[in-house]
């Protein structure tokens, strides 16, 4: 009698070197800390502006260069001068004034007959809303006006033109975010792909390649934008896509060095025997193996483009007001450093905190694509 024992037992799932990958991303804490701080900001730059109070365009001209602040303003001791300054626009004098919790009442009279339509100058200051007149007198040069205050919060404080900073902060997070991430990756997709393809391919195709690069190297930076601007307006998108198509040069000589290094292992070698593709070799061997020089430059260009942002924005080639990105609003702060600080505070706490964030990431993940740790 024979017994036949039969396994039952599935197989076990292997790991892929991804997988592993990722459990060393996972167990880096500043690489995890910086994620979490890179998502919070580019949570609050793409929701921030929509459910703040103002708009990033709203002027407030009672509320130029106001400092960062809990408290709502206006403060107690603006309300009064602020309303007969308001009255003395709409051609009345104040003879009394008094305030009753969030309303001013005040007793006006004019040397001729008081216009109702007066009340739209008090409407038209920052600080007061819904003004009424009552009370006018048969001669018509007395009445009585009251308005409500209008209080507002600026936690980050108000710029030289009197603008919400913190809905400013954040709508620059939107611009300056999308420039690095849009030029970063078509920088990352043609120099990777560039760069492993004319160093594996070598010879004589490598030459022509690299002196493709050179001669790009060579074009002045500044006439190719100008050129853009022509060609795309000034289309922000279209032309950092394309800034980001002259980055590429500095990503391509990195990875076809890595490259050089990388197809004399034994495992490409092996390969090559076993018949794979060029093209299979190139992505499934090359590539993967020249990830943590990679991210390690991608971590620094997006800086780079958020600087070189700035920089076309000073020569008016960049963003234009009303829209902001943080290198511009830097650089109004730096103007005003003396009079108004949280101008230049507060978006460099932001641009600072993304820039830490992704060398972090960068240097978490360097350590995790590593191939020696695999």
């Amino acid at each position: 009698m024979t017994l036949t024992v039969t396994n039952t037992e599935a197989p076990a799932k292997g790991r892929s070197l991804w997988d592993d990958a990722r459990d060393r991303l996972l167990a880096n804490r500043a690489a995890v800390a910086s994620l979490i701080v890179l998502a919070f900001i580019a949570l609050v730059s793409v929701f921030g502006p929509i459910l703040s109070p103002h708009n990033f365009d709203t002027v407030y001209r009672d509320y130029v260069k106001v400092p960062a602040s809990l408290e709502a303003y206006p403060r107690a001791d603006q309300v009064e001068p602020g309303f007969l300054s308001a009255a003395r626009r709409a051609r009345v004098n104040v003879e009394s004034y008094e305030r009753e919790g969030n309303k001013v009442i005040a007793q006006v009279s004019s040397s001729r007959e008081i216009d109702p339509r007066s009340v739209r100058y008090i409407d038209r200051s920052d600080l007061f809303r819904d003004a009424e007149l009552t009370g006018l007198s048969a001669d018509g040069k007395s009445a009585t006006l009251s308005a409500g205050i209008n209080f507002m919060h600026f936690y980050f404080g108000t710029d030289a033109n009197g603008r919400d900073m913190m809905t400013r902060t954040f709508i620059a997070g939107r611009v300056s975010l999308t420039i690095g991430l849009l030029a970063t990756v078509v920088a990352i997709a043609i120099g990777v792909l560039y760069g492993a393809t004319s160093g594996y391919l070598g010879g004589r195709i490598d030459q022509m390649m690299m002196r493709v690069v050179d001669i790009l190297y060579s074009l002045p930076f500044i006439f190719f934008v100008i050129m853009l601007v022509v060609f795309f307006g000034r289309n922000f998108i279209l032309m950092f896509i394309a800034v980001g198509a002259v980055e590429w040069l500095d990503m391509a000589r990195i990875v076809r060095g890595q490259t050089l290094s990388i197809k004399r292992q034994e495992y490409v070698q092996a390969a090559e025997a076993m018949g794979v593709s060029d093209r299979g070799i190139v992505r499934r061997h090359i590539i993967p193996n020249t990830l943590g020089p990679v991210v390690v430059y991608m971590t620094l260009l997006v800086p780079k483009v958020i600087l070189l942002e700035s920089f076309l924005s000073f020569l008016g080639l960049g963003i234009q007001e009303p829209m902001t990105s943080w290198g511009v609003l830097i650089s109004e702060g730096a103007r005003n450093l003396q009079g108004a600080s949280w101008m230049l505070i507060f978006p460099s706490i932001f641009l600072t905190s993304t820039l830490f964030a992704l060398n972090f990431i960068g240097d978490g993940l360097r350590d995790a694509l590593d191939p020696k740790d695999r």
